[in-house]
């Protein structure tokens, strides 16, 4: 008898793909907890037993050779892993929660926090990130260089006097101090419109930049105002925040009246775009560079949640701007709202 393939049976299938799909996900965080759980273990172990009996190094030598002769091809338990293993228990053995969330990211992950950031609050921002992003490998490794910590713990914002109190803490990650836009593969010299026209031809890239969880709405957003009409740079949604961001693009360094143009559109998305079941519009200022003390001036009076932020096409903070980080417990308190 011969198979007809109907809607019926196309959604059928769908239905059955998806539910594969979803299996296989929890089969492999399965996988991945159990693993990392191992992992945490076998360094724990070693280091107790080195105290208990004093072993040296060398015993790292022996393990790898006796546990790669009784599992044979078996990866994984090579004397750098192992080495690996111990690290990554006394590095982070007396605090209690990181396993816990140590088991929610790979291990290539774990590596290469460990390997690449040595402050422990730093770590921790990056593996809360990793998890509540779910980022590749190769995205942790460009968030890392990009010094995506420092230039979020720098942001500028008036979230914490212009939202409601429950929604304070889901903002707070929302904007960095500084965007690296390396992909645009602009010249020293650009109009406003250039720079639009190169961010929506490479828009994947820029919404990865800007954090991940955008959709792009469209660009020039035409929003009408009396009998007039006024054009939005960008307008993006933030799926997880639920709510639109209106972005616009300054060529030059901010300057204060850019806080008052963007209360003026945040007012009309909110007044004729936004859904009764979505959270107020935010606007997000990017600018070719800015004075943090101009920047906290404009910001202080605002009534709309506004964040403005600098792009660049380097990666490197500025050394000058690593002396304004925030202090150790003001930044444990953000990632811990993560």
């Amino acid at each position: 008898m011969k198979l007809i393939k109907n809607k019926e049976y196309e959604s059928f299938l769908q239905d059955l793909t998806s539910q594969i799909i979803a299996s296989q996900s929890k089969a492999l965080i399965a996988v991945n907890k159990e693993l990392m759980q191992l992992y945490w273990n076998i360094g724990k172990s070693i280091v107790e037993k080195q105290k208990i009996h004093g072993w040296g190094d060398s015993i790292i030598e022996g393990l790898a050779n006796d546990l790669q002769t009784t599992f044979p091809g078996m990866r994984g338990f090579s004397s750098r892993n192992l080495w690996r293993m111990r690290d990554l228990y006394v590095s982070y053995a007396d605090i209690e929660f990181l396993p816990m969330l140590l088991a929610e990211i790979s291990w290539s992950n774990n590596l290469l926090i460990l390997e690449k950031c040595h402050e422990l609050v730093e770590r921790e921002f990056y593996i809360r990130m990793a998890r509540k992003y779910g980022w590749s490998r190769i995205a942790l490794l460009n968030h890392i260089e990009n010094q995506t910590y420092e230039k979020t713990m720098l942001s500028q914002d008036n979230f914490d006097r212009t939202l409601p109190t429950e929604l304070k803490a889901h903002h707070q990650l929302l904007v960095k101090d500084e965007y690296t836009f390396d992909f645009l593969e602009l010249g020293n010299d650009y109009s406003e419109r250039q720079l639009e026209n190169a961010i929506t031809a490479r828009i994947d890239i820029f919404l990865k930049e800007m954090g991940g969880v955008f959709a792009f709405i469209g660009r020039q957003y035409k929003v009408e105002v009396g009998n007039k009409e006024y054009f939005i740079d960008l307008l993006l949604y933030h799926r997880n925040l639920k709510c639109l961001i209106a972005i616009e693009l300054k060529i030059d360094e901010f300057v204060p009246e850019y806080v008052g143009k963007m209360q003026f559109y945040l007012r009309a998305l909110d007044v004729s775009v936004k859904r009764p079941d979505e959270n107020p519009s935010i606007g997000i200022i990017l600018c070719r560079t800015k004075d943090r003390t101009t920047v906290e001036y404009a910001l202080h009076d605002a009534h709309k949640p506004i964040g403005v932020a600098s792009y660049t096409i380097t990666k490197k903070l500025p050394k000058e701007l690593t002396d304004e980080l925030p202090s150790l417990e003001q930044i444990k308190k953000l990632i811990n709202e993560i």
